[in-house]
């Protein structure tokens, strides 16, 4: 009897233990989403991405926004809850590059892989991976289309800068010193957001990424001067807003505004002649290989590669226009609404 009765407490024991581990086998990989914000249709589109690539490898997502563009206390709050959650991974376009390094270094101390999207930390290593558009060429693109677009003129621009924000996340120098760089300006030092000299900028102002902002950083920056004739902007919805306060000056048509991120808005914009040329990234992709990592990193360890000659992962950038200019290379508007987002 007192065998009979230890054979069955010991079959026993050994079902619930094989049921534990086969839960824990079945147990879905958990990963994360911080975005900047809800609004912006290039972060929309990202967590689309994300969350159809998620989907299809079975990984349960959770996702996570600050309420606007420069918000680093929620996308801080965010980091703590995915830790807590013990997820395998978390991709997260940070809005304070440098602030939220603590709490990555937290989240990798704990096993967890972290992907920058679109924004590398500062320094780019605090992360274990960035995947993003090459922002530097981004910038670039468009600002030696620019210079080939005024040609001999040039030389008399006025240039006004509308940048992203206070803070100046790597996103933001990166692609303002792309496009100074491109028109052929002196930018002093790579890092450094308005250290330049030369004569032809105007100013610089922040517009948080959106189409107020825009519209209020322009007015002031034409308050400034009045004979701003080249506009570079951080998106296109900043560039939306510049062109309603160039419009509601007169001045719409003697102003040619360049941006960056290829949404389908933006693009129509391009279309419409309110942008001459934007340069287009794709987040859909951005994310979905960032989902993909995660799910490489928790079925083996493996952490994703850098591109040949980078720092971080590449994931593709097109110069949109219909107004091509030689030896800079680019892509017609048809073909950016092909491929456009938003």
């Amino acid at each position: 009897m007192i065998i009979k009765s230890s054979l069955r407490l010991s079959l026993a024991a050994s079902v619930l233990a094989m049921s534990a581990g086969f839960a824990a086998a079945q147990d879905p990989v958990k990963a994360c989403i911080i975005t900047k914000t809800d609004i912006n249709p290039f972060f929309v589109k990202m967590k689309e991405g994300a969350t159809a690539k998620a989907q299809e490898l079975g990984i349960e997502l959770m996702s996570f926004a600050g309420k606007i563009d420069g918000d680093h206390e929620t996308q801080q709050q965010a980091m703590e809850s995915c830790i807590a959650a013990g997820v395998k991974g978390i991709l997260i376009t940070a809005s304070d590059t440098k602030a939220i390094t603590e709490s990555v270094k937290q989240a990798r101390d704990a096993g967890i892989l972290v992907i920058a999207l679109d924004t590398p930390l500062d320094p780019i290593d605090a992360a274990d991976a960035t995947f993003a558009t090459d922002n530097r060429e981004a910038g670039r693109l468009i600002g030696a289309w620019a210079a080939g677009k005024m040609g001999a003129e040039a030389e008399n621009a006025k240039i006004a800068m509308l940048d992203l924000s206070a803070s100046a996340p790597s996103v933001d120098v990166l692609r303002d010193q792309g496009f100074l760089e491109g028109f052929g300006v002196d930018v002093k030092d790579n890092n450094v957001i308005g250290d330049e000299e030369d004569p032809r900028i105007v100013g610089h102002d922040v517009t948080s990424g959106n189409e107020e902002g825009g519209r209020q950083a322009m007015e002031a920056l034409m308050q400034k001067d009045p004979g701003i004739n080249l506009v570079y902007t951080i998106n296109e919805p900043a560039a939306a807003g510049a062109y309603e306060a160039l419009k509601s000056f007169g001045m719409e048509g003697n102003v040619t505004i360049v941006s960056v991120d290829g949404g389908c808005p933006g693009v129509e914009n391009v279309k419409a002649g309110v942008i001459g040329a934007t340069s287009q990234q794709y987040p859909l992709k951005m994310a979905s290989m960032g989902i993909e990592a995660i799910a490489a990193f928790a079925k083996d360890g493996t952490k994703p590669q850098v591109s040949e000659g980078l720092d971080f992962t590449d994931t593709g950038v097109n110069l949109v226009t219909d107004q091509p200019v030689e030896g800079v290379s680019s892509i017609s508007v048809e073909e950016g609404l092909a491929q456009c987002w938003g």
